[in-house]
């Protein structure tokens, strides 16, 4: 049986596809049949960041609406046998997406993946209720500040209640933290909020610890999932976030201010 995450957030900008890109691809890099769907009709990027943009030709839309096969939307990556990609429509009509639709497309892919991963728009509209409805687990995508936190507070509020899990009574979605885009000479700074202040505010398991970094942006440019780069700070960041999705104990990095030899200081910068 397929387990069904969701990657949600609050707030737009904050890391969702890209962290939707890097955990698919870590579990694929990990022996597990993964597709990841993107659930954001109208600003299609999951393809951009996954480099298959030119390969679409039907998209989930099309697949609710008859107009294509499952297997005929599905793209598969480049790189990765056991990595699939199910792209978003273009169109800006935001109720393309219906329930029972949705849920015909998430049984049929239960049937032949062991992780299917719901790549959900920001905000509390239909598109993101949709993407957590038929969630087992939820991955809430934060940034250290307080009103990414505070909006992503509201979305547990929502799993909590709006799920097919609430609704039926079922053992409710188990959820996990994740903290994009930290810096932590900015958190001595005062500038961000800590890890600590994190976790308190959400109280949920700290899944993992993203650490603003260039080579995010510079991943997401080519086509390429962060989590493959595996020199870059955040590359390791992702792949020990999926470690511990995968149940390991992995100990957290990057969350502490490190000291800089001669050479960096002197020439700055980090990766």
């Amino acid at each position: 049986m397929a387990k069904i995450l969701v990657i949600t957030s609050g707030k737009g900008g904050v890391g969702k596809t890209t962290s939707s890109a890097a955990l698919g691809t870590g579990l694929a890099l990990r022996g597990h049949k993964t597709v990841i769907v993107d659930f954001d009709i109208g600003l299609r990027n999951l393809d951009l960041v996954m480099g298959c943009e030119r390969r679409v030709v039907y998209d989930f839309v099309n697949v609710i609406n008859g107009d294509a096969t499952l297997n005929q939307a599905l793209i598969k990556d480049k790189r990765l046998d056991n990595l699939y990609i199910l792209a978003a429509s273009q169109t800006r009509d935001k109720d393309a997406l219906t329930l029972e639709g949705v849920g015909k497309v998430i049984e049929e892919l239960s049937k032949t993946f062991e992780y299917v991963i719901c790549d959900s728009p920001a905000g509390i509209e239909k598109g993101a209720h949709l993407a957590m409805y038929y969630a087992d687990e939820a991955i809430v995508v934060t940034n250290p500040e307080v009103s990414s936190v505070r909006d992503s507070d509201r979305m547990l509020g929502l799993l909590a209640s709006k799920s097919r899990r609430a609704e039926q009574g079922e053992e409710p979605i188990k959820e996990h933290l994740l903290l994009a885009r930290y810096n932590p000479e900015r958190v001595t700074k005062g500038e961000m909020l800590g890890v600590d202040d994190v976790e308190e505010i959400l109280a949920i398991r700290l899944l993992g610890v993203i650490p603003e970094s260039i080579s995010v942006l510079k991943a997401s440019n080519q086509g390429v999932p962060v989590i493959l780069d595996e020199h870059s700070d955040a590359g390791q960041a992702y792949s020990d976030a999926v470690d511990r999705l995968l149940g390991k104990e992995v100990t957290h990095r990057f969350i502490d201010v490190q000291k800089k030899g001669f050479l960096q200081r002197l020439f700055g910068g980090r990766e």
